[in-house]
């Protein structure tokens, strides 16, 4: 199996299961604010694994992945419709959480920056003192 291959199935599986849930998915569940970040398609085209994040704070996360599981049957058909396989692959949705740790790695990154600015600082002024006791 050509690996181009599944990387244009993996983009246009994105592509529908994206559309669907934007418009076509009725489920209060299932929040509008739910975004398909990646797609993996196993080798033997059975499976197909799509993580799923939602970037609403009020709604959670494992509602909306509940919701898709229950819709699964007819994303399935969906995906069937538009790509022309031998096998339709059958959805796994799992919850992706690589944007919430990118942002907790970047508060991170915020809080050593600002602690190595007041330790510059600190660092300017005790250099300034002993400039003003020199003269």
């Amino acid at each position: 199996m050509s690996s181009a291959r599944n990387k244009r199935i993996n983009e246009e599986v994105k592509k529908i299961v994206s559309k669907i849930i934007l418009f076509e998915i009725k489920d209060p569940r299932v929040s509008k604010l739910a975004s398909v970040t990646h797609v993996d398609v196993t080798n033997d085209l059975r499976y197909v694994t799509i993580y799923i994040s939602v970037f609403d704070p009020n709604h959670n996360t494992q509602q909306t992945i509940d919701g898709l599981n229950s819709a699964k049957g007819f994303i399935r058909k969906e995906i069937g419709k538009v790509l022309k396989l031998r096998y339709t692959p059958e959805p796994i949705f799992k919850q992706d959480n690589s944007i919430e740790h990118g942002m907790h790695i970047n508060d991170i990154i915020g809080t050593l920056n600002i602690k190595h600015d007041e330790e510059s600082q600190t660092e300017e002024s005790d250099v300034e003192d002993l400039e003003d006791d020199e003269e």
